[in-house]
């Protein structure tokens, strides 16, 4: 995609977001943003794909007349032809820019839009009932709720948001290439990140920072030219499996779970847009600690970045569970950071490598946790890299983070390298980014893995012991090389999180002595 366009695309569709975080100010409206320019994709394609199958028959998609006998026939036709190219079929009067058009004429008594939009998208998905791509449309525009007093208290109010936004979108004109797809998949990437910034904390996990899903990509890919598969159980939006198949020639399979119904629903909005399709992806819905959906598949590529800090039930029956029995010990039920971690593990393919991104206090934290990460290291020995991130370098959290690798077949069965890369980043208005300069770093050194004064360490396996199997990076490198500027923002959310850390520390103390009957000292 030509640069220049891109910009101007990004630009338009900025403009659309803000009109929508003028007028929707809910948790999740960028559902109805991303569901709309998604649908406006399908449409187009359709169109464009119809187009050229009438092209010696003198006559446009938009103007068939489908209640005419030679209308009929055409559309007849063209579903069987449609639904082989693109997996669903949309009729003339169901396009976007007919919609749009509609809601936009304002000087007529019949411009309430909102049903023609619902019998749209249920077409879409009765479309595919029975072919290939079924899996892939079915109740994928469900969470569209256009009857939800988030988009206004009548449904005047909110057929007059929804039209406004559609009329915004009518004059984007995506470019098309000679195999009827827009280079859509960047576009809307980049748009779910620009989304992502504005949200508060717990709607802004469905995106991964563009910075962060690259070094987890090279590193998972490091090696590898093509892979069978990929999974993400946290897959939120999708993007870190897309990212990941960037790195490689070829992908043969992407797989995810996601527990929220929205994100689910954009991931595989996401994958249909990138032009992968139902018979290369498989991303199921629902908690993929408590009800997995892909137990009987192991994989060649594992990356995660899950939410911080969740909690799960912790049921001592999972004990019982083929992914948590070899560890003796579960992740505690308000913190279900290993859990993910044993649950990825399990998945582990033994050619195969995992990264996965997770809060700082993971590296040192105790009690069963401290147990599990001693059980991966001493009696495992799957873990391979430590990568410390900057603070503040997530959407919505200032929690220092790092990045935990991982693989069942290690060529370094002696030590594990640590990286300290929290000090290198550009700083931003809002928050931390990692520049060009700073991802090539970390993956060059997590790649010729050599000792770097102040910023690398390859640690032989009985130092880690010797430290009680405690990751804190500080442990191994000195990051305070003399003159070296710190920065004070970065140290007090540190220091914030290591507060956090300790009094949650604390009250478990205090849990357990209660439990015991004993006084906590």
């Amino acid at each position: 995609m030509q640069e220049e366009y891109k910009r101007k695309i990004e630009q338009q569709l900025c403009t659309v977001v803000e009109l929508v975080r003028a007028k929707v100010p809910t948790i999740d409206r960028h559902n109805y943003i991303l569901g709309l320019i998604f649908f406006k994709t399908l449409s187009d394609r359709v169109e464009w794909y119809a187009n050229k199958w009438l092209e010696k028959k003198d006559i446009t998609y938009a103007n068939i007349k489908e209640n005419s006998p030679k209308g009929e026939k055409y559309l007849e036709a063209l579903k069987e032809e449609t639904l082989g190219a693109l997996g669903y079929f949309l009729p003339p009067s169901a396009l976007f820019s007919k919609i749009a058009t509609k809601g936009k004429a304002t000087d007529s008594q019949d411009t309430f839009i909102l049903d023609d939009l619902c019998a749209a998208f249920y077409g879409i998905e009765q479309s595919a009932l029975g072919t290939a791509s079924e899996e892939a449309f079915k109740h994928l525009f469900e969470e569209l709720n256009f009857s939800s007093s988030r988009l206004g208290n009548t449904p005047q109010q909110r057929n007059a948001i929804i039209s406004a936004v559609m009329a915004q979108l009518n004059h984007i004109h995506f470019q098309i290439d000679s195999n009827g797809y827009h280079d859509m998949g960047d576009v809307f990437e980049y748009l779910i990140g620009f989304i992502a910034k504005g949200e508060r904390q717990e709607s802004s996990g469905f995106y991964t920072p563009i910075e962060v899903s690259k070094v987890l990509a090279k590193i998972v890919t490091t090696g590898k030219e093509s892979l069978s598969n990929i999974y993400d159980p946290t897959c939120g939006s999708g993007s870190l499996l897309l990212h990941v198949a960037k790195e490689v020639r070829g992908v043969f399979g992407f797989y995810g779970q996601e527990v929220n119904r929205v994100n689910y629903n954009l991931t595989r909005m996401n994958m249909i847009l990138h032009n992968v399709y139902s018979d290369r992806f498989d991303i199921r819905q629902g908690n993929s600690l408590e009800d997995p959906q892909h137990m009987h598949l192991r994989f060649e590529a594992i990356v995660a970045n899950p939410l911080f800090k969740v909690e799960w039930s912790g049921n001592p029956l999972l004990m019982l569970d083929k992914r948590f029995r070899p560890w003796g010990r579960l992740a505690p039920k308000n913190k279900a950071d290993y859990a993910i971690v044993q649950h990825m593990l399990y998945h582990l393919a033994q050619n195969g490598t995992m990264a996965v991104v997770l809060p700082h206090g993971a590296l040192f934290r105790g009690a069963d946790e401290g147990h599990i990460r001693q059980y991966l290291i001493k009696e495992c020995n799957y873990l391979d890299a430590v990568i410390g991130l900057p603070a503040n370098i997530l959407n919505g959290s200032r929690v220092s983070s790092c990045i935990m690798v991982f693989k069942k077949n290690r060529v370094h069965k002696d030590s594990i390298l640590f990286i300290d890369a929290s000090q290198d980043y550009k700083k931003e208005k809002t928050r931390n980014r990692l520049k060009e300069a700073h991802i090539t770093k970390i993956v060059e050194t997590y790649r010729s893995r050599e000792s770097q004064n102040y910023y690398s360490y390859v640690a032989p396996i009985n130092q880690v012991a010797e430290n009680n199997y405690n990751l804190n990076i500080s442990r191994y490198i000195n990051a305070f090389e003399k003159g070296l500027v710190v920065d004070l923002d970065d140290v007090s959310a540190r220091l914030k999180a290591l507060e956090k850390d300790l009094t949650e520390m604390d009250n478990t103390i205090a849990d357990f002595s209660k439990e015991l009957k004993i006084k906590k000292s």
